[in-house]
C-alpha cells in the first residue's frame, strides 16, 4: 500500500480522471482526451478522491479515530459541494449562455462560453465512490 494518504487520494483523483476518457471512448465512441481537465461526468474524482483518502486514514489510524472522523466530515463536504452548489452553478452557466445567445440574435458566442459542466449529478458521485473503494483495494495488501 502507498504509505501516503495524500498521494493514494490524488492517485486516485487522476485515475478518475482518465477514466472518464476511457468511457467516453468506450461507450460514445468518442476519443475526448481533453475531459481529463474538465469538472463534472463520471466517475466524479473528486468522490474517488476523499473516497480513497478516508478509506487509507481509516485503515491506518483506525475508523474510530479522531483524524478519521475529520477526513469523513471533509469528504462529506465535498461530495455534498460536488453535487450541489457546483450542480447549481452550471445550470445557471447553461441559463447565462442561452440568454447570450438568443441576445445576440442565434450568433453564438463561443469564445466567451461559460462552463456550464462543473457539478455532478448523484449517478457520477456513486460512480466516483465505487471508483475510489475499488482503488483503495488495489493499494491494500492482502
Amino acid at each position: 500500500m502507498l504509505h501516503h494518504p495524500g498521494l493514494a487520494a490524488l492517485l486516485s483523483g487522476l485515475a478518475a480522471q482518465g477514466a472518464k476518457v476511457l468511457l467516453e471512448a468506450l461507450l460514445r465512441r468518442r476519443w475526448r482526451p481533453e475531459l481529463f481537465f474538465t469538472n463534472g461526468g463520471m466517475p466524479s474524482s473528486h468522490t474517488a478522491t476523499v473516497t480513497t483518502l478516508a478509506l487509507i486514514v481509516g485503515h491506518s489510524e483506525g475508523y474510530g479515530s479522531a483524524i478519521f472522523s475529520l477526513v469523513l466530515v471533509f469528504s462529506l463536504f465535498v461530495v455534498f459541494e460536488a453535487t450541489g452548489l457546483r450542480q447549481e452553478i452550471g445550470k445557471q452557466a447553461q441559463l447565462l449562455n442561452d440568454l447570450m445567445d438568443s441576445a445576440m440574435h442565434g450568433e453564438r458566442l463561443d469564445g466567451h462560453r461559460l462552463r456550464e459542466l462543473v457539478g455532478h449529478t448523484w449517478a457520477e458521485v456513486g460512480g466516483g465512490l465505487v471508483f475510489g473503494v475499488l482503488f483503495y483495494l488495489w493499494l491494500v495488501p492482502r
